[in-house]
């Protein structure tokens, strides 16, 4: 069984082929016969999870496994406690209320790198850092949840999958897992979630 992880950049699709010339993981990704293990946004960035194992592929991804992705999410705006506190309860959405997020406010992350191309910067409107955490995986539903409450999303990092997280990765690069490992902290993660 082989386990990578990729810090994924902006603007690169989480597949290896694509008919209209966007960027893929055949940029970055030596390995062959890997496949990401859920998908991450063409505008959104950070860590995906790649495996030749299907099972593996499917426990990662799957929803009703109820494995936490964490996301720094970039937003137009300052957040009030009401708002919050809906994306805590579970926001309604067009195909259905989310489960509750875990969600807090943030600093701007340490150590972030540049996205290219930035961030528009707009003087008259702030922006806030928030960490939001959720066990679902329907499209792109943290952006949807943030505009719900009237906070559009700016920048979208995933940092963790479980217990994995960027940790040093730079944007592009690949850390390889020992399938062992990642057994283990499976196992682990079952455990705790109890």
């Amino acid at each position: 069984m082989r386990c990578l992880l990729l810090n994924k950049p902006f603007r690169v699709l989480s597949r290896f082929t694509d008919g209209a010339g966007r960027e893929t993981l055949l940029k970055y990704v030596q390995e062959r016969d890997v496949y990401p293990a859920g998908r991450l946004d063409y505008d959104s960035e950070g860590l995906l999870f790649l495996t030749d194992d299907g099972v593996l592929q499917a426990r990662l991804s799957d929803p009703r496994h109820q494995l936490q992705k964490r996301y720094w999410v970039q937003v137009e705006g300052k957040p009030e406690a009401a708002a919050m506190e809906r994306l805590r309860a579970g926001v309604r959405l067009n195909d259905g209320p989310t489960r509750p997020a875990e969600v807090r406010l943030i600093d701007e992350p340490p150590a972030l790198w540049a996205r290219v191309p930035p961030i528009r910067h707009r003087a008259r409107i702030p922006t806030s850092w928030l960490e939001i955490g959720i066990s679902e995986g329907r499209n792109r539903q943290v952006r949807r949840m943030t505009a719900a409450i009237g906070l559009p999303t700016l920048r979208l990092i995933r940092y963790a999958i479980g217990p994995w997280e960027l940790a040093g990765l730079a944007s592009g690069e690949v850390r390889v897992l020992d399938s062992e490992q990642v057994v283990s902290q499976l196992r682990h993660q079952r455990t705790s979630a109890l």
